[in-house]
């Protein structure tokens, strides 16, 4: 056998080793992104979720309950606004999902009208 062949069967090895790793980086990457997508979604669910109770709620003349349950099914570093204009009550619940996704904010906003015979409560928790 020549120089030349010998020499020329070895140029491949680790090939598939470099391949494989490479392999295993992109799918870790898009199980980290998915799993990303993941808590986005179930964060802007939950959010829209306070909202919607704070806003029926503070609808029925209950505010202290209203922050009380919203506080309980948003994550802890979100930011709670109610706001009662006329006889209408808007409720804005904003979140940051996670460290995976930098610069997304998770918003959501309900309405409700005020119920009859419940009093304007102008102050707004935070």
């Amino acid at each position: 056998m020549s120089w030349w062949v010998r020499r020329r069967g070895h140029g491949d090895r680790g090939a598939v080793t470099v391949e494989t790793a490479l392999g295993i980086c992109t799918v870790v990457v898009v199980l980290a992104l998915a799993l990303a997508g993941i808590t986005a979604l179930i964060t802007q669910l939950r959010c829209t979720d306070a909202a919607r109770e704070a806003a029926r709620l503070t609808a029925r003349g209950e505010r202290a309950r209203a922050t009380e349950a919203a506080r309980q099914i948003i994550p802890g570093e979100a930011d709670l606004d109610i706001h009662v204009d006329g006889d209408t009550v808007r409720v804005r619940v904003s979140h940051r999902p996670t460290v995976l996704l930098p610069g997304i904010r998770i918003r959501a906003e309900a309405y409700a009208v005020l119920e009859p015979g419940t009093t304007d409560q102008r102050e707004t928790p935070r």
